[in-house]
């Protein structure tokens, strides 16, 4: 396991230097990320769920939060899946106590889906501590670091979304290139 203090190693033709170049910031980057991805694995495996059943919990424990009501519905459109794939994902949250199905409040015709008071102490329980690490370093932070880190990741997040319509766009030429091939024009 790489230490912090060598998060730099992995850029090794580049010049050593005493501050973080743009290698040492992309390199601690990725490590964050590999180590967020670890931890969600290590999540979803303690609490036997796949990803969008997580993702679909966290919804679920937010929006009960927020006091907002959740039907199907929302959840398909959140995670952008079909409302068939829908009723598997809460037959399965169902299945784990991880959620139920109750009545909607105002229309009988619709239902409603709510997290169970287990899943929230759960979720709690396997993240609290890391949320509540992540906040203290947030917290230590002056308003102008904050504003710098903000700034950047705002940046990195947009340099990542614009290759993914890079790529969309890509394969759209791609499809259209193939279609018009096949009917020989």
């Amino acid at each position: 396991m790489e230490r912090s203090e060598d998060f730099g190693r992995s850029g090794y033709w580049y010049p050593e230097s005493s501050t973080a170049s743009t290698v040492d910031v992309l390199n601690m980057l990725r490590r964050y990320r590999a180590a967020e991805t670890a931890m969600r694995a290590r999540t979803r495996a303690s609490m036997g769920m796949n990803e969008t059943d997580l993702v679909a919990l966290r919804f679920l424990l937010r929006e009960q939060r927020a006091g907002r009501i959740v039907r199907p519905i929302d959840i398909a459109r959140m995670l952008d899946i079909s409302t068939a794939s829908t009723t598997t994902l809460i037959d399965r949250l169902e299945k784990g106590g991880h959620a139920k199905r109750e009545p909607h409040p105002t229309d009988r015709r619709a239902g409603v889906v709510v997290p169970t008071v287990s899943s929230d102490d759960e979720v709690r329980e396997t993240l609290g501590a890391m949320h509540r690490r992540m906040l203290s370093l947030v917290d230590e932070m002056s308003d102008k670091e904050r504003g710098i880190v903000t700034h950047f990741l705002a940046g990195m997040t947009s340099a990542i979304e614009e290759a993914s319509d890079l790529d969309q766009e890509l394969r759209d030429v791609i499809r259209s290139h193939e279609e018009s091939e096949s009917s020989g024009e």
